[in-house]
C-alpha cells in the first residue's frame, strides 16, 4: 500500500515521541552514566528510543513522512538550543543565586550543539533510508533484521560524527574510540532488546491504521519535505 495523505492522531502521537525523546536526550546528555564500568552520557538511556520511533514511522507510514518528522525534529532541536543560549546570555537579577548551575546543565558549548545536530540529521537519515529499502529488498519481511540493520547504519554514524566532532582534538585518540565503542554497542544492544516491543508497535499500528507502507519509486532527497517523488 502507497502513503495515504491522512495525518492521524497516531501517527501524531508518534512523532512527539520522537521530538521529545530527541530534546529530552539532548537536555541530559551532559549527566555521565556507568553502566557495567563503561562510562556512557544519560542520553544513552532515551537517545535509542527516538530511533525505535523513527524505525515505527518509517515501517507502517513510509520514507516521506519519516522525513519529515526527522526535519520537525532537527528544528525543534535548533530552537532549543537557541532558547537555552538567550536565557543563559540574558542577566540575572542579584538575588538569584542558580545562574551557575543552571549554566551548567543548559549551557551546551557551540561545538557540541553543531555535533549533535550533525550527527542526528544524518544517523536518522541514513536509518530511515535503509530501513524502506530493506523492507521493500524483504518484501515486508524480516522486521526484526530491518530494524536492527538500520540502527547498524544510523547508530554507527550518529555515533561517529557526535563523538568525533565534539571530542576531537581534546582527548587521546584511545579514548575518543573506546568512547564510540561503548556508545555504539550500548544503542545496538539497546535496539535489539527492544525488538519485542518494535514488533508489538508496529503490529498493532498496521492493523489500527489499515496502513503498511511500501516505498516503491520513492525519492530519497532528504531536503524534499513534503512531496515523496
Amino acid at each position: 500500500m502507497q502513503e495515504s495523505q491522512k495525518v492521524s492522531s497516531l501517527f501524531v502521537m508518534i512523532a512527539c515521541i520522537f521530538v521529545s525523546c530527541l530534546l529530552l536526550s539532548n537536555v541530559i546528555a551532559g549527566k555521565l552514566i556507568t553502566i557495567a564500568g563503561a562510562v556512557l552520557p544519560g542520553a544513552v538511556i532515551l537517545f535509542p528510543l527516538a530511533y525505535i520511533a523513527g524505525d515505527v514511522l518509517t515501517e507502517v507510514y513510509g520514507f516521506a513522512r519519516a522525513r519529515l518528522v526527522i526535519w520537525i525534529g532537527f528544528f525543534c532541536n535548533l530552537l532549543m538550543a537557541g532558547v537555552f543560549y538567550l536565557v543563559l546570555a540574558l542577566p540575572s537579577p542579584d538575588f538569584f543565586t542558580g545562574s551557575e548551575a543552571y549554566g551548567m546543565v543548559l549551557g551546551m558549548a557551540p561545538r557540541v550543539v553543531f555535533a549533535s545536530l550533525l550527527a542526528y540529521w544524518a544517523g536518522e537519515f541514513i536509518n530511515a533510508m535503509v530501513l524502506s529499502r530493506l523492507k521493500l529488498f524483504t518484501r515486508g519481511r524480516f522486521l526484526w533484521m530491518r530494524t536492527i540493520g538500520s540502527t547498524l547504519a544510523g547508530q554507527g554514524l550518529d555515533t561517529v560524527i557526535f563523538i568525533t566532532v565534539s571530542f576531537w582534538g581534546t582527548i587521546a585518540g584511545d579514548v575518543l574510540a573506546q568512547m564510540i565503542l561503548y556508545q555504539y554497542l550500548f544503542k545496538v544492544t539497546y535496539e535489539i532488546i527492544a525488538t519485542p516491543v518494535t514488533y508489538a508497535v508496529t503490529g498493532w499500528l498496521k492493523a489500527r491504521e489499515d496502513l503498511d507502507t511500501f516505498d516503491e519509486g520513492i525519492g530519497y532527497n532528504p531536503f524534499r519535505l513534503i512531496k515523496s517523488r
